[in-house]
């Protein structure tokens, strides 16, 4: 398919460190690659790049062809990139409903005289937009919680309903980090299936930092590793597994040592 984000020499300093450089990636539309790397390597930080929470101090980001430097964040979720976070950030005393509508505001064409008055414009909208919300929430199981606060959910819904939110904002690339955090086994198997699901009922791109391997080599299709902010590896799971530059970064073992 399509190249959908195209990554050229993406690097970014802070005063003298280098957390990145020379970052590079194509991704293809419908693609699941993983990005891993040991705690530091600058897995999140790419993440934060990519979505203009961070501005590079060199290199170049493109989405469908379109530049998305010195974009605000939101612009570039416009553009097409949505993420979740490693900590759960949902608006918990809201229902599930309204953490959904709430990543919708861009698609909302209303003014603010229109919405204050209650004008017909803004009753429809909101209706398509609640419509959408819950027919969202039906491919995930989680219709019957659309009025439940999100705070109330169990761990791994809340995990998917973050999905659902970024989803909401019809993404062409989903950035996940760390999505299995905190899940124990039966969340991680069924959040598994659950990215499988988006990538083939939405076709969209998906990149995923992870630190729990058995879902990295069961779902990506291409791993990316990082160590001390540069790429030493990528390729398929069955090429990264015994990977030496992969083992060494992990198990820190210097070369020419025995591994035992």
């Amino acid at each position: 398919m399509a190249v959908i984000l195209d990554v050229s020499k993406l690097g970014i300093n802070f005063g003298g460190l280098q957390a990145l450089d020379d970052f590079n990636i194509q991704v293809h539309g419908g693609e699941i690659v993983g990005l891993i790397g040991p705690n530091g390597a600058g897995k999140t930080t790419v993440f934060n790049l990519l979505t203009n929470v961070y501005h590079p101090s060199r290199g170049g980001i493109s989405l469908t062809g379109r530049n998305t430097l010195g974009k605000r964040t939101h612009e570039v979720t416009g553009y097409g990139i949505a993420r979740t976070f490693q900590n759960i950030r949902l608006f918990k005393s809201l229902s599930v409903m309204d953490n959904v509508m709430i990543a919708l505001h861009n698609s909302m064409s209303y003014s603010l005289p229109e919405a204050c008055l209650r004008l017909p414009k803004y009753w429809r909208q909101e209706a398509e937009a609640r419509k959408f919300s819950r027919e969202l929430l039906a491919v995930f199981d989680m219709e019957d919680m659309a009025d439940s606060p999100a705070g109330s959910l169990p761990y791994g819904a809340q995990r998917r309903l973050e999905i659902v939110r970024a989803l909401a904002t019809n993404p062409k690339v989903l950035l996940l980090d760390e999505p299995a955090a905190g899940m124990n086994p039966s969340e991680t198997a069924e959040l598994m299936r659950t990215i499988h699901d988006v990538r083939d009922k939405f076709g969209v791109a998906i990149i995923l930092i992870e630190h729990d391997m058995s879902l990295v080599m069961g779902i990506c299709e291409r791993i990316i590793v990082l160590n001390y902010g540069l790429i030493i590896a990528q390729g398929t799971p069955d090429e990264i597994r015994d990977n030496p530059l992969v083992v060494e970064a992990y198990l820190g073992q210097q070369r020419g040592d025995s591994p035992c």
